[in-house]
């Protein structure tokens, strides 16, 4: 095998890997084999991945002797097969289940149809509307507020509950700069530190009680961000304790999601027992509950959309392999600027000796996978697999040009 090829080969791992004639197999499944079987675009999913990957982040949480609440952040997959087995992992009310993070009222119905507790659900959203409190209140989830006038909108509403208040400390981290929930550029997001004296009268007025302290530094981030989110950690540290000081009872400090998963070889993976350290550190002296609400990082490389080679054609001096979906489908790279990898599933360790553009069929200008991708030869017909798809796909799904989105297979290993 050549350099290349074990390069190519990174993502290679129980569940995702060659058979014995070195296709590509999910869940102990052929690649080629389901994609002509269910016909493509199809996003199949290795469900072993998936519970691994939550039992995996509930056992470093465990190790750390913080004590936590793991919550699953619903944005990313909503599928109920996914959910069964989220809700597999730990009895339901169960302190070491997991939970779920809802931004939206329709999350947190979908949630409870799908038998979490009110109690496991935490909700934290933006530009929260009365209609949005007709539907949250009567459930006794608990809201995580992140403005001042949401936290005046929910006192009239419902005066004496208990609430948390989303902070935002001003600094963030993210797998790129639109990533970023916080940071020298203002955003939409949570309470900056100059307002918790307005959003402490406010609920004061209302006789609300503030318990939890909520922030979300951004999403994708790898191993190189750990430092810039420690410095975000930090500055929520400092808030919190103005927050106690100020005689707020605060039992938990959630400190969102936003790990991410890599998407190419040279993308460093986040090291899990080092960013617990890092919650250890700063918030073991707090004496709170850590919340913790992966999303991505529980699902992304959980599944796999595989696609059929519509076109491979020379425009302009750039070769275009074009395939039969595109971000209607898999959004990853046209709205978040995540990297791609793709690889041809009858040959995927093959050399990639090629440059292209790999590009989808919906009739717009941006509706690309990679842009100059070091590629392995491919010939109209042959399936190719994007990895990776568990996270923000189906969800994000759409019909744009009336194309449809690709289809779930959920996959059990043999």
């Amino acid at each position: 095998m050549t350099i290349d090829a074990v390069a190519a080969a990174w993502w290679a791992r129980d569940g995702f890997d060659c058979g014995p004639q070195g296709r590509l197999r999910i869940a102990g499944w052929d690649a080629e084999t389901l994609a002509h079987e269910h016909g493509t675009p199809i996003i199949a999913y290795d469900l072993g991945r998936i519970s691994e990957k939550a039992l995996q982040f509930r056992h470093e949480l465990t190790r750390s002797g913080l004590p936590f609440r793991l919550r699953f952040a619903l944005k990313a997959n909503r599928e109920p097969v996914v959910l069964a087995v989220l809700r597999a992992v730990g009895a339901p009310g169960a302190s070491d289940a997991v939970g779920i993070d809802a931004c939206s009222p329709g999350e947190v119905t979908h949630a409870l149809a799908h038998g979490w507790l009110a109690s496991e659900i935490s909700f934290t959203a933006t530009n929260v509307s009365e209609r949005d409190l007709d539907v949250l209140l009567p459930t006794g989830v608990h809201l995580n507020l992140d403005a001042v006038s949401q936290v005046e909108r929910v006192g009239r509403r419902a005066p004496g509950s208990t609430i948390g208040l989303r902070v935002n400390p001003g600094a963030g981290v993210g797998y790129n700069e639109i990533l970023e929930y916080s940071g020298e550029r203002p955003t939409k997001f949570g309470i900056y530190a100059d307002r918790l004296p307005a959003a402490l009268a406010a609920a004061r007025g209302h006789g609300l009680v503030i318990d939890t302290v909520h922030c979300h530094a951004g999403s994708g981030w790898l191993a190189d961000g750990l430092a810039a989110f420690e410095v975000s950690l930090e500055r929520v540290v400092a808030m919190t304790r103005t927050l106690v000081d100020a005689g707020c009872p605060i039992v938990e400090v959630n400190v969102g999601g936003g790990l991410g998963v890599p998407a190419r070889a040279d993308e460093p993976p986040i090291d899990l027992p080092a960013y617990v350290d890092v919650l250890v550190r700063h918030l073991g002296p707090l004496d709170v509950i850590v919340g913790c609400e992966p999303g991505d990082y529980i699902v992304k490389d959980g599944a796999v959309m595989l696609a059929e080679v519509v076109t491979v054609e020379d425009r302009g001096g750039t070769r275009f392999v074009g395939l039969d979906t595109g971000w209607n489908a898999d959004c990853g790279h046209f709205v978040y600027g995540f990297a791609k990898e793709i690889v041809p599933v009858a040959t995927p360790t093959a050399e990639r000796p090629l440059r292209v553009t790999v590009a989808g069929n919906i009739n717009e200008a941006g509706d690309l996978f990679a842009v100059d991708y070091p590629m392995a030869p491919v010939a109209e017909g042959d399936i190719v697999a994007l990895l990776w798809a568990g996270g923000y796909l189906q969800a994000m799904s759409s019909h744009h040009c009336l194309r449809e989105p690709a289809r779930a297979v959920f996959l059990e290993r043999p």
